[in-house]
């Protein structure tokens, strides 16, 4: 009998210092399942798969962006939850550093299954304690030890839900963690994998090897009979369009049978179009008629969407630039690099940045930020409180907003080689002014390990933005071609002199010293630091 309860204190500590991702769990973030009565087929489908041992033990549902591939893996991380069977969930995304980290994947899973299951945790405790090192080898070697050798052992059956596989960095040729799951699967048959990804080359490939192939049940998603889809997408708008009726009221009998049957067969399948329509609709600055019928006015597009042709007519790029247009058309074109500049920030940052650090990052005014992201709202998870993070409520949007063949009006595309050196530069320049020495006023000889309110110190004394800098300056040096401007290099010079070791310390408690070395390895790559600086731009103060 598998028991479950909370480790004690001092398994609790290893556990808590096994570097993981934060907020991969299921529980975690604003994510949402499927509304009651949509999907009912699918989730029929995949939750007969999870309790028949008899069936193979991976699962791919594979569909294009847009067509509710999170929604529905959130929902059946929901429901193995409350059946007892989910043991870990992870949902990657390139939004955020850690959780696009490929290298973190295991270890989460691993001390999510040890935190559930008290014989997994027995197991893996001594291990980890043993050779704290594990967490940081090969894939390999982190899936072998600490998940298929601990399950083994324990006998453990649980499911395993791994969402957004697609939004990982990843380098090989067929996705490393498929290719790693592979050579494992077999050994482990009380455990069932649950994975959603777009179809790209390097996941299909991975799919595609023969030890998984043999594997894996495979359910495309952009492939389900059109009839049921487009059910669930009418369904999605009629409650999205009742809850606004309830809140605004004097919406009897809107939106129209006919308005209704325009709406669907411009989703063409996409419950993400259905989603971005309901919060365009419901601007609440907007009478919610008169926004749909401006949607409903505008001209359809044949463009296409990401790199997979969907029926002629019927994209997300028509909406997205509806509401560009909307937001920013009657501005001034020559306030447009501002608000291209506010879109690049909150689109291109290392992890979600909040209005407030983009305004410290950029220059601008506070307010000028706020509005020009609230413009954009149905396109984003903006929150009121402008030190709240701000992302795209979708990946298809920022896939749109950068592809001159997609949003073919330049004054509101943003260009990566243009706003990310814009952000380098904002982070060099807010290190430059604000780090000093001891920056959180730690007492003298002791280590990090031994000041009790070393959090807290942190947030007094090191803002966000700051934060943000420190972290991932490095991050936005994406193009040696723009990397020689010289506000850069100038910026970056008098970095490297003044503020070096500072910027060390507040890694250091910030508990991100393995940036540094990414950082300086990115550098020299980049800029060639060997042969652009000499050796006496590092730090040589006395006072340091």
């Amino acid at each position: 009998m598998v028991t479950s309860h909370e480790p004690p204190t001092a398994e609790a500590s290893v556990l808590n210092n096994i570097r993981c991702a934060q907020g991969a769990e299921y529980r975690h973030g604003d994510r949402r399942g499927c509304l009651k009565g949509t999907r009912t087929a699918v989730l029929d489908q995949i939750e007969l798969w999870t309790r028949d041992f008899d069936k193979p033990h991976v699962y791919w549902l594979n569909g294009l962006a847009g067509t509710g591939k999170s929604t529905i893996a959130q929902t059946i991380a929901e429901r193995t939850f409350a059946d007892g069977q989910l043991g870990a969930s992870f949902f990657c995304s390139r939004d955020f550093e850690d959780r696009k980290n490929l290298q973190l994947i295991f270890p989460t899973i691993a001390v999510q299954l040890a935190r559930k299951y008290t014989e997994f945790r027995s197991i893996l405790v001594p291990l980890v304690q043993s050779d704290p090192a594990i967490v940081d080898e090969s894939l390999y070697n982190q899936m072998k030890k600490l998940i298929v050798e601990p399950l083994e052992e324990s006998a453990i059956s649980t499911v395993i839900v791994i969402d957004a596989l697609d939004e990982c960095k990843d380098v090989e040729p067929a996705s490393a963690i498929l290719t790693v799951l592979g050579q494992f699967v077999s050994e482990i048959p009380k455990v069932k994998f649950f994975l959603t990804g777009r179809p790209e080359p390097r996941i299909r490939r991975g799919f595609g090897l023969p030890l998984l192939a043999e594997a894996t049940d495979v359910l495309v998603l952009h492939e389900v009979e059109p009839s049921r889809v487009d059910s669930d997408i009418r369904l999605f708008f009629r409650h999205g369009f009742q809850e606004i009726g309830y809140r605004r009221g004097g919406l009897d009998d809107w939106p129209t049978k006919e308005q209704l049957n325009v709406l669907c067969e411009r989703a063409a399948g996409l419950f993400v179009y259905a989603v971005a329509t309901i919060k365009f609709v419901d601007h609440r600055n907007n009478d919610p008629k008169e926004q749909l019928d401006r949607l409903l006015r505008s001209p359809e597009s044949s463009a296409r969407e990401g790199k997979a042709m969907l029926k002629p007519n019927t994209t997300l790029d028509s909406l997205y630039m509806l509401i560009l247009q909307e937001a920013f058309g009657d501005d001034d074109p020559e306030d447009d690099p501002k608000t291209r500049s506010v879109l690049g920030a909150a689109m291109l940052a290392a992890n979600p940045l909040s209005p407030s650090t983009i305004t410290t990052l950029l220059g601008f005014g506070a307010i000028d930020v706020f509005l020009r992201l609230s413009s954009i709202h149905s396109l984003l998870v903006l929150q009121e409180n402008t030190d709240s993070p701000v992302r795209p409520f979708h990946k298809s949007f920022p896939d749109f907003i950068v592809d001159p063949t997609r949003c073919i009006n330049e004054r509101f595309r943003v260009s990566p080689p243009s706003h990310h050196p814009e952000l380098l530069v904002g982070c060099l320049n807010l290190m430059n002014r604000t780090l000093e020495k001891n920056m959180c006023k730690l007492p003298d000889a002791v280590t990090n390990s031994e000041v009790p309110d070393l959090r807290e110190r942190t947030e007094r004394y090191t803002s966000p933005a700051l934060q943000y800098a420190c972290k991932s300056w490095h991050k936005h040096l994406v193009d040696e071609h723009t990397a020689y401007t010289p506000e850069i290099i100038s910026a970056l010079c008098r970095f490297l002199e003044n503020k070096f070791v500072f910027w060390l310390e507040v890694l250091s408690v910030l508990g991100a010293a393995r940036e540094a070395v990414d950082a300086l390895d990115l550098v020299t790559k980049r800029l060639e630091v060997r042969q652009v600086f000499t050796l006496d731009v590092l730090p040589q103060s006395s006072e340091i």
